[in-house]
């Protein structure tokens, strides 16, 4: 490259035309680094007796779908008010408990 004493020479036309030039050779360079490195790792795939496929598979088990929590309480005057048992208790648990009731009476 030019040192910049030169470069303060150029016109600003010949300025866009040098950027332009310099991305398009940087997307080549990183193109040719990614083609490289994927290369040295099928190398190395290979070496260990792996396909390319085998590098894709994850290694973790496959996890279940798991579907909403069971309902462990509920209202004793509403019956489609219920709770799980899971996450902040709802307004009118908190209000039976501190009436000093039990939770275990609203048990399903």
């Amino acid at each position: 490259m030019k040192p910049k004493s030169e470069l303060s020479e150029y016109s600003l036309a010949r300025l866009n035309k040098l950027e332009a030039e310099v991305i398009e050779e940087l997307k080549k360079r990183h193109f040719l680094s990614i083609s490289q490195a994927r290369e040295q790792v099928l190398h190395i795939a290979r070496g260990a007796g792996l396909s390319a496929e085998d590098l894709m598979l994850s290694n973790s088990p496959n996890k279940s779908k798991v579907g909403p929590a069971q309902m462990k309480y509920h209202h004793p005057i509403d019956a489609t008010r219920q709770w799980s048992g899971r996450g902040r208790r709802p307004g009118w648990v908190r209000d039976w408990i501190a009436s000093g009731k039990s939770l275990d009476t609203l048990k399903i």
